[in-house]
């Protein structure tokens, strides 16, 4: 118990000096990546600007540390922002774009995909650099970057993509030492079931009025 009491505390503490260490800038980016999650989950297309925003900011401060990839991926991330706001807006309303579900084979094939170039990633990263879990770490980026393409297509199971992606992240941030963002992914993980559920919800909400709709035809 004592043990747990300090591992605790230690935990906290990192957590507390941590947070004191981040620049307006990054808590800018950090609250709109919150807003960019609930309004998702909301199924807002206003999620969508506080995710171009979040991601310039992001840009920004990772080329300033010399994160390159990083700095890079954001960059497809503001890509992403400007193209989910497209799609679920072309339609001339803020539902331009129904909830949809993909097939379990569909699934399966994106994942092997995936999986197999985040092993190539992965393999040229322990090869030639010095990045710290490469397999892992080139995991998380290649799943993000295909999950938020389901975001933007509405797929309904990008959530559980979340949810195993975040849960991976805490595991890497964990042992980096980095307890705030640990603590934040936490809170991801629960925002991203929350949006599963959501989503889900309308889905069937969306089915029940086409199919009233039709019968009633």
């Amino acid at each position: 118990m004592t043990d747990f009491g300090s591992a605790l505390y230690s935990a906290l503490s990192g957590a507390f000096v941590e947070m004191n260490g981040l620049t307006a800038w990054e808590a800018v980016a950090v609250v709109l990546a919150i807003a960019y999650l609930w309004l998702a989950m909301r199924g807002s297309v206003w999620c969508w600007a506080a995710a171009l925003f979040s991601t310039a900011i992001y840009t920004m401060l990772f080329w300033e540390v010399a994160l390159l990839m990083e700095s890079v991926l954001n960059v497809y991330y503001m890509l992403m922002a400007v193209y989910g706001y497209w799609l679920w807006t072309r339609g001339g309303d803020t539902n331009g774009v129904e909830v949809i579900s993909w097939s379990l084979p569909r699934h399966c094939m994106l994942i092997g995909v995936t999986a197999a170039i985040s092993a190539i990633v992965g393999h040229l990263m322990a090869t030639y650099t010095s990045a710290s879990y490469p397999y892992l770490d080139a995991a998380t980026s290649c799943f993000a970057v295909v999950t938020t393409y389901l975001v933007a297509k509405k797929v309904l199971e990008n959530w559980l993509y979340w949810i195993v992606i975040d849960f991976v992240s805490i595991y890497l941030y964990l042992n980096k030492g980095l307890m705030l963002t640990s603590m934040l992914f936490i809170l991801y993980v629960g925002m991203a079931i929350g949006g599963y559920f959501l989503w889900r919800t309308n889905m069937r909400t969306q089915s029940a009025q086409e199919s009233g709709h039709y019968s009633y035809e």
